[in-house]
């Protein structure tokens, strides 16, 4: 059991990381039909259609590369195979703006794609047709370069643990591989596959950089414009509570769609499917085929970025980028020690009670990470502000000073939304590695005369090393990385090199913006490199 204490320090955490979805959805309760009046009449369906094609093309986008190639690497035996299949998650190392800039760079008219077209044949402007990057398919095919290694991970798994004994029940009524993909293979892995379009979907919905950096009109660029441009913070949150319900109802349709899809395993040690192999033609066209995401997502835009910031490598040791090295290591690292925290004390509360008074609160927190960042930083900069002001008034009242902004124009608001962002990510992270510890270690510490606390330091954390650093790690990456929550609630002359590479994209200077971001995509390097160690691990223990 665990102490009335500690319960509630817990509940109160949780509930606070709940209180900006909650104010967001509460902001819907003020009317703002002059505001409304304007959106029906201008921009409103330009969001709501713009906003619906972009996550329906990334869903499905993302859900055919991630389950081809998946089928590919789980199913068939060629050369490469092995390098291949981790090689598929590097694009996950580049946020979608910084592909969307690079690609900006390679194919617009003065880029060198059509540069050399038109020396090659001797075109001038106007006496050809070059697709426009800059469109909604533009930033639908950016996302999805970088968004199907979430199906890809599920449905590989997927499709690895599947028994070899369906194959042969397939080959045994007449059917071809093909018919067995389709009509077995597919629907036993569809739960996986579905919730990784889901994510895909939900993360071009959050998208802000790209879409901006595009020309798309979408929620997340409305709720900036009605902020920034209107002045008008209650109908940027109003704005906010439509696209929250945009992506619960996501949310709610991928578990219905799957709602009668339950496929269960035999308890007996199941048959591992054998991969067929391949080899000449047809190994080296499975290679390329699983080569050309690779292609696309990461080594193109890797190299154009190389190519940008091989001219100004003398910045690395300017006091600016230096200065940007350190605000976002510092506020990285201090989320990811916030966020990570709180993510064990969740855990661990859950463990000793699983009451739902302490369930509930902690379910709805870990809700962040399905909600888009400029939804969670209106929804902590509106009550942050309304307590700012708060405390001025009665600082003023009481001593005759004014206390300004001593929350919404600080770090602890950034900390805040970023915590709210991303504890689901710690807490998936941390859950998985406690549900490995046998609850006997528990009982024998405690009969030992150990208090809960006592436990947890003495038993679990050393037990929970590699979880608590790969939670760490993962929230420290995804923080430095964050466009949208770090362009709302960042304080006034702070800079990180997320924001300085949209600052430097935005004025069109795509040479210049190379250099941070490409130190974010070094160091998202790190974590994909650990997520397909994993894999590997998982893959060889379930041999």
């Amino acid at each position: 059991m665990t102490s009335p204490l500690f319960s509630r320090t817990v509940t109160v955490f949780a509930l606070l990381l709940a209180v900006p979805v909650l104010v967001v959805l509460g902001s819907l309760f003020t009317p703002q039909p002059e505001l409304w009046a304007h959106l029906f009449d201008t921009v409103l369906a330009d969001y709501v259609t713009n906003s619906l094609l972009l996550a329906l093309g990334v869903g499905v986008l993302s859900a055919g590369i991630g389950t081809l190639t998946a089928w590919t690497v789980a199913r068939y035996q060629f050369v490469g195979r092995s390098v291949v299949q981790w090689l598929l998650l590097l694009p996950m190392a580049i946020p979608a703006y910084i592909m969307a800039y690079s690609y900006t760079g390679l194919l617009d008219f003065a880029g060198p794609v059509q540069s050399q077209l038109r020396l090659w044949f001797g075109w001038s402007y106007g006496d050809y047709y070059f697709p426009e990057i800059r469109s909604l398919p533009g930033a639908i095919l950016m996302l999805s370069l970088v968004l199907y290694p979430y199906v890809y991970m599920l449905a590989r798994t997927a499709f690895r643990q599947q028994s070899g004994s369906l194959l042969e029940a397939s080959r045994t009524l007449g059917l071809t591989p093909r018919q067995h993909f389709w009509k077995v293979a597919l629907p036993v892995a569809r739960p996986a596959i579905l919730t990784g379009a889901a994510l895909a979907m939900m993360e071009a919905l959050a998208d802000y950089g790209t879409v901006q950096y595009f020309g798309v009109t979408t929620f997340t660029t409305g709720i900036f414009r009605t902020w920034f441009g209107m002045g008008n913070q209650l109908g940027a949150a109003q704005l906010s509570a439509l696209l929250c319900s945009f992506v619960l109802l996501l949310l709610y349709l991928e578990q219905w769609s799957r709602r009668k899809l339950k496929f269960y395993q035999q308890g007996q040690k199941q048959q591992e499917p054998t991969r067929q192999p391949l080899t000449g033609v047809a190994g080296l066209a499975l290679l390329l085929l699983c080569l050309v995401p690779v292609l696309l997502g990461f080594v193109l835009p890797a190299l154009q970025l190389l190519g940008w910031a091989s001219d100004r490598l003398e910045q690395l040791f300017s006091a600016d980028f230096i200065q940007l090295l350190i605000n976002s290591f510092s506020l990285a690292a201090l989320t990811a020690l916030v966020t990570v925290s709180l993510a064990l004390s969740f855990a661990y509360a859950k463990r000793l009670s699983g009451h739902w008074s302490l369930a509930l609160p902690v379910r709805i927190a870990s809700m962040g990470y399905a909600l888009p960042g400029t939804v969670i930083a209106i929804g902590v900069m509106l009550p942050l502000a309304a307590l700012d002001n708060s405390i001025d008034l009665w600082a003023e009242q009481q001593f005759g000073i004014r206390t300004g902004l001593l929350l919404s124009g600080t770090l602890v608001a950034l900390v805040l939304a970023y915590s709210v962002r991303f504890i689901a990510v710690a807490l998936h992270s941390v859950e998985a590695g406690l549900m490995q510890i046998t609850p006997s270690m528990d009982n024998a510490a405690r009969s030992l005369g150990e208090s809960p606390i006592g436990v947890l330091k003495r038993v679990h954390l050393p037990l929970l090393r590699a979880s608590v650093l790969s939670a760490l790690l993962l929230v420290f990456v995804d923080v430095l990385k964050e466009l949208p929550a770090t362009l709302l609630l960042r304080p006034f002359n702070f800079n990180t090199l997320s924001v300085r590479t949209y600052e430097l994209a935005s004025d069109e200077r795509l040479a210049d913006a190379a250099l941070p971001a490409l130190a974010i995509v070094l160091i998202g390097l790190i974590p994909v490199i650990l997520l397909s160690r994993a894999l590997d691990r998982s893959n060889r223990g379930a041999k």
